[in-house]
């Protein structure tokens, strides 16, 4: 068909009266009405094809991308995790080492009234004179066991620096709070001490 067919089916096409058409009789329809409807039928066959063929394919392709990148997530995880696994390995053998180290330096139930007398023996061995050194009630906290000890004594600044270096070279953890520092009365130099030192133990039962 040359160019001037198409022209002169182009303005037939224009002209046509489409509402004469006889849809009973289809095979009678004149060539422009044939063609729009041949149109017509294509683009309708060509989006129903897309809507419920090609999108649901794109659609599961999308998941699959989407899944493709989850993947590849994980598996640079894995990954890593198993290229630093023997130096994961060294950490956690050096935390149990340190955790066990610790573990060595919280008193047991036994050890406890040891611990007195050791706290005594650094406040005696730097003059302090104690007047009463007791164990209060136990605080229990999520993973151990706080034991308060209060101290009370007497001695001068140089005598309580002593005692304060000597109860942290303790081989037990001991920590000190809550200190007052007031003259005695009993000399110039003399002071009184009060302060509340801490043990620990863990909870092994939990």
């Amino acid at each position: 068909m040359n160019t001037a067919q198409l022209k002169e089916q182009w303005a037939a096409l224009q002209e046509f009266d489409f509402s004469s058409l006889d849809f009973e009789n289809v095979g009678a329809w004149p060539n422009p009405a044939k063609i729009v409807a041949a149109i017509f039928v294509f683009i309708v066959v060509a989006f129903g094809g897309y809507k419920f063929a090609i999108e649901d394919v794109i659609k599961q392709l999308e998941n699959a991308e989407r899944k493709e990148g989850e993947l590849r997530q994980e598996f640079e995880i894995k990954a890593f995790k198993a290229a630093n696994l023997p130096l994961l390995k060294d950490q956690l053998a050096e935390m149990e080492r340190t955790f066990g180290e610790l573990l060595g330096q919280l008193p047991t139930d036994t050890e406890v009234p040891g611990l007195l007398e050791d706290i005594s023996n650094r406040g005696e061995a730097s003059n302090l004179n104690f007047s009463s050194i007791r164990l209060l009630e136990e605080q229990k906290k999520e993973f151990y066991i706080e034991l308060p000890i209060a101290i009370t004594a007497q001695g001068n600044y140089h005598d309580m620096g002593g005692f304060v270096s000597g109860v942290a070279a303790l081989p037990r953890i001991v920590t000190l709070h809550d200190f007052s520092i007031v003259p005695d009365g009993k000399s110039p130099t003399s002071l009184k001490l009060e302060i509340l030192g801490k043990t620990y133990r863990y909870k092994e039962d939990e």
